[in-house]
């Protein structure tokens, strides 16, 4: 990068630009459309934060787009290091707390280079974080995407993830437990990629919200 300044700067500028709040959508697109699963066996997954950005984005059910999550009346931008991933849901699931859920959708962590808000990948499971907020389950898909050309780490299974990439994984675990402050999340151990399919499994709903 020494020898090309001016690419640097630029880099640099669009990387921080990501970070403003501003409207997020050009046109309507209706994610309740897709499944939890694709008809190939893989499983769809609607990112609403991409890799290396700091802005809280969710979809909202009532405007049927993805916006800024709010606080204090503002866009909330997550005061701690940028997502490590590009984060979202698996569409077609609910959490729901009558069993002991969040009320919100299962959450992916899509280890991918950064992609726009808005993209609906297909995704493999590799691992899930079991993590617990006020006691209510907040389960975290870790995920590759199926295509093979779009993987930045070659993750065949969970033990691969566990021992090749044991740094990667204490890196996300670290990230989860103190992007929202210390203490607000209980760390709940590690399952491999069959106990995320199972959860997808566990909270598909039949029909849209």
């Amino acid at each position: 990068m020494q020898k090309y300044p001016f690419l640097f700067l630029l880099l640099s500028f669009i990387a921080c630009g990501e970070n403003r709040p501003r409207p997020l959508f050009k046109k309507f697109v209706n994610y309740e459309k897709y499944p939890a699963m694709t008809e190939d066996g893989f499983y769809n997954a609607v990112i609403e934060i991409p890799a290396g950005t700091n802005v809280k984005n969710e979809y909202d059910y009532e405007q049927k787009k993805i916006v800024a999550d709010q606080r204090d009346g503002k866009d909330r931008i997550v005061n701690f290091l940028p997502y490590p991933g590009n984060y979202g849901y698996i569409p077609g699931t609910v959490m729901d707390k009558a069993r002991g859920g969040d009320g919100d959708a299962v959450d992916v962590l899509v280890l991918a280079q950064h992609v726009p808000v808005g993209t609906v990948m297909k995704v493999r499971p590799v691992a899930t974080l079991l993590l617990f907020d006020e006691n209510e389950a907040d389960t975290k898909i870790i995920a590759v995407p199926a295509d093979s050309t779009l993987q930045i780490m070659q993750i065949p299974d969970f033990e691969t993830f566990m021992v090749d990439y044991d740094a990667a994984r204490r890196m996300i675990e670290d990230w989860f437990m103190n992007y929202d402050g210390y203490g607000i999340n209980r760390l709940g151990g590690w399952k491999d990629a069959r106990y995320g399919e199972r959860e997808i499994e566990k909270w598909v709903v039949e029909k849209d919200r």
